[in-house]
């Protein structure tokens, strides 16, 4: 295993290694399924990888061009946009929302941009305070409220101050849960639209975070949201604390959405960019032998 993707994935390959302890060349179909579902690919997936498979004898390279066909939607293009560019950060609370908001406030400062956060979850006072403890540990500046306080207000009031200051990049938490869906749905329509009022086009991307260790069960959750205020991209966390790395196939493949980071652990450094490649070879690391 050779990046921060594939050491992710260190607890789904031991729970591969639990039906297929030894490398192969080639799996039958029968032993294929029950490996991809031991990694929690979805069934339903599982079955259109084996369908779609007219050989008996099934190789790596075989088997990667499916994988890889499920990730055919993660590839993403950045907007144009002027600056700041605004992100919207959703999601349920405890999916790790605001450790990926440090983490991607983090990147940017690496390469140089200029970061400013805003605390857009002022239903719960902890979640203020978290994002709050972030910026002054990485030294970027934060615009918050009260809880209780109008979440769309902190939206414009955090653009409003990045283009009045020169910022690159603008990074808005917001609520995870609401009394109900319809209330959360609406709040961030909202906040959608303030943000378009405060700075034409934007939000400019509106990201998704998951958590990996929720599996497929995030599926629905995602499209939930995605009716709610259309998603751009995801971020899956969590990964390294699962045995549920397949479901990142299942995830993509349903949703035909990005995946633009992975969450490899909780320092502000652990964001990476996800490259199917190295996670399909990951995971395939694992099972087979090279041919003779």
């Amino acid at each position: 295993m050779f990046g921060f993707i594939t050491k992710s994935l260190s607890k789904t390959v031991d729970a591969i290694k639990s039906v297929a302890p030894k490398k192969k060349i080639f799996f039958t179909k029968d032993e294929l399924e029950d490996i991809l579902l031991e990694a929690d690919v979805e069934y339903a997936l599982v079955e259109i990888i084996i369908e779609q498979t007219y050989q008996e004898k099934i190789t790596r390279e075989i088997l990667r061009s499916k994988l890889l066909a499920t990730l055919a939607y993660t590839s993403y293009k950045e907007p144009e946009f002027t600056a700041p560019f605004v992100e919207l950060i959703v999601g349920v609370n405890g999916a790790g929302k605001t450790t990926t908001i440090s983490k991607l406030a983090q990147k940017y400062k690496n390469e140089g941009k200029k970061v400013i956060l805003g605390a857009g979850d002022t239903f719960r006072a902890a979640a203020i305070e978290q994002l709050t403890l972030w910026s002054k540990k990485l030294d970027i500046p934060i615009v918050s409220s009260k809880q209780g306080h109008d979440s769309s207000a902190v939206a414009y009031d955090t653009i409003d101050s990045a283009k009045s200051k020169g910022f690159d990049n603008v990074i808005i938490d917001t609520a995870g849960r609401l009394h109900t869906q319809t209330n959360l749905a609406n709040e961030l329509k909202k906040i959608h639209r303030i943000c378009d009022k405060a700075h034409p086009g934007s939000p400019h991307r509106t990201v998704l975070i998951l958590d990996g260790t929720q599996g497929n069960s995030a599926i629905a959750q995602a499209k939930a949201f995605n009716e709610m205020i259309g998603i751009d991209g995801i971020i899956i966390t969590k990964l390294d604390g699962t045995a549920k790395g397949g479901s990142v196939f299942s995830i993509a493949y349903a949703l035909e959405l990005p995946i633009l980071y992975i969450g490899t652990g909780e320092q502000a450094d652990d964001l990476v960019v996800f490259d199917k490649y190295e996670f399909v070879d990951g995971l395939l690391d694992a099972i087979f032998i090279e041919e003779e």
